[in-house]
């Protein structure tokens, strides 16, 4: 069973070396290497090999490795974004994994509709070399503070969004890095909408949300109240069981990487206490440790 879906957590790729063997010992499972902007002075290669030695001694995975920026637009702190997608592409086989994720980037201040060809053209071309390498490229549904008519970062935080995506480019290999919190921000009911796109489903980040339905009903989305907040699995309102049997059904065979660091409670030195509370619960969601039929 764990073999099928582990659950890990995210971490720095740079400093993956350093982290990885002061928590695995907790019970991770799999890990998501991501990249700000840019893969930086990380020598790549030799990352990946520290890291395959790490994951042969402690038996877990490296889930996936994404860059998280602008590739669209390639100016500013953006500007190796592109590059360094290429570059994760590249080099994805050196640490066991075939899935590069990451934001789609957008036109700068412009609406999604403005953004997809130019999202047609770089992704376009990403898709074709990922798919030349056996590499999946897969978009995580944050929205980053951007809406469909204006933004900085993304794309790929709305269904109708996906569409006009998928539309654009074709290709088997363009999917989606799901979660259901960004989805619960926008008060998108996520359990139907994950039914409709497991097929476009690579990789799921574990994250839940909690709203403050009262405050909706008060005050609104717009008013000087906070309605929603970002929560580590198990403090959130959505039901894991149940994500995981979709998931499942499906044919999933991926992981769920728990992506901390936003909870309003678990936080600061109460942040590994959240994520090992969240690993061990969606463990229990996905019925445990695997227990062999009798023969």
């Amino acid at each position: 069973m764990e073999e099928y879906l582990r659950i890990g957590t995210l971490v720095g790729g740079g400093d993956a070396v350093s982290v990885i063997p002061q928590i695995v010992k907790h019970g991770f499972e799999s890990f998501s290497l991501t990249f700000w902007q840019t893969t930086g002075a990380t020598n790549l290669a030799e990352t990946a090999a520290r890291l395959r030695e790490l994951a042969a001694e402690h038996h877990f995975v490296i889930s996936a490795i994404g860059v998280f920026g602008n590739p669209l637009t390639g100016t500013g702190d953006n500007a190796d974004t592109l590059a360094s997608w290429e570059r994760l592409i590249d080099h994805a086989h050196l640490f066991g994994t075939d899935i590069v994720n990451g934001f789609t980037g957008r036109l700068t201040d412009c609406s999604i509709d403005e953004s997809i060809p130019k999202f047609a053209e770089v992704f376009g071309e990403l898709s074709r070399r990922a798919g030349d390498k056996g590499v999946k490229i897969a978009f995580e549904n944050c929205s980053m503070g951007g809406n469909w008519q204006t933004g900085d970062w993304n794309i790929a935080h709305n269904p109708a969004a996906w569409e006009k995506m998928f539309n654009a480019v074709p290709a088997d290999n363009l999917g989606l890095e799901w979660e259901p919190c960004h989805q619960m921000v926008a008060l998108i009911d996520p359990i139907p909408q994950l039914r409709k796109w497991t097929d476009k489903i690579f990789h799921v980040h574990g994250k839940d949300a909690t709203i403050a339905w009262d405050i909706v009903k008060e005050y609104g989305i717009h008013g000087p109240k906070e309605y929603v907040w970002h929560r580590t699995p198990g403090f959130g309102d959505t039901n894991w069981t149940d994500v995981i049997s979709i998931l499942r059904q499906a044919g999933y065979k991926g992981t769920i990487d728990i992506e901390g660091w936003h909870d309003p409670v678990y936080r600061d030195e109460l942040e590994m206490t959240g994520q090992v509370h969240a690993l061990n619960y969606l463990k229990t969601c996905r019925g445990g440790s695997f227990v062999p039929n009798p023969r």
